[in-house]
């Protein structure tokens, strides 16, 4: 397992929107890059807009990460 920065998860877009860098697996959801979010939209319970600039604890399964925790 890795511990990963929000940043490197996700693109902060300029309008506020989140999106992720690569395809995310969460609570048994996946979602991946030209999905865009903002905040209390949720994925797998998690709504990634509240945990800016915190940390992950992700596993690699191929190109997804597999989100595991947060920091």
């Amino acid at each position: 397992m890795a511990r990963l920065n929000f940043n490197a998860l996700f693109i902060t877009h300029d309008d506020g929107s989140i999106e992720p860098t690569q395809q995310i697996r969460v609570g048994g959801i996946s979602f991946g890059p030209g999905v865009r979010f903002n905040q209390g939209v949720s994925f797998g319970g998690v709504d990634f807009a509240l945990f800016r600039g915190r940390d992950f604890e992700v596993e690699t399964e191929g190109n997804i990460f597999i989100i595991k925790g947060v920091y």
